[in-house]
């Protein structure tokens, strides 16, 4: 795989876990509407993958030493890995209870988080158990900050 590929299918990944985890939970915490959750996560799927291939577009552009074609390459590759990886997690939405729909969809993009860091720790040859320990670990605060965001959000507005 090219960087400019690598670019897009990491960071892709790594954003439709934390950014679509984060949203699933905080809206459940606060809503406990399944068709807000999946709102939520079809949202994020469409606008948050755009927001993040302009950011990668960007950044790639400003950081210089990548030609035009490497820059589209990172772009596309973000939006792609982004939206079609955060609709995975309306399958579960769908299929299942929303409370067991959550424990899956955690699961499932923790899996994943740690697939990711295992291929990067390695690719880098660094010790992966750390590395992954370190992008889950940043993961499970992500989710349990948002679980009370949802709560306090509930609590004050509702």
């Amino acid at each position: 795989m090219k960087h400019s590929e690598k670019v897009g299918f990491s960071f892709g990944i790594t954003s439709g876990v934390i950014t679509t985890l984060g949203l699933m939970v905080g809206l459940h915490s606060g809503t406990h509407s399944k068709l807000v959750v999946l709102g939520g996560i079809i949202t994020i799927a469409v606008a948050d993958a755009f927001s993040d291939a302009l950011g990668i577009h960007m950044s790639e552009e400003s950081g210089g030493g990548h030609t035009s074609k490497e820059i589209w390459t990172s772009t596309l590759a973000t939006f792609f890995t982004k939206f079609l990886f955060a609709l995975t997690f309306t399958v579960p939405v769908l299929l299942l209870e929303l409370s067991a729909a959550i424990a899956v969809s955690i699961v499932w993009g923790l899996l994943v988080l740690g697939w990711l860091s295992y291929h990067i720790a390695k690719g880098e040859r660094k010790n992966a158990w750390q590395v992954i320990a370190e992008h889950i670990g940043i993961a499970v605060i992500v989710i349990v900050v948002t679980h009370f965001v949802g709560d306090l959000v509930a609590a004050v507005f509702v």
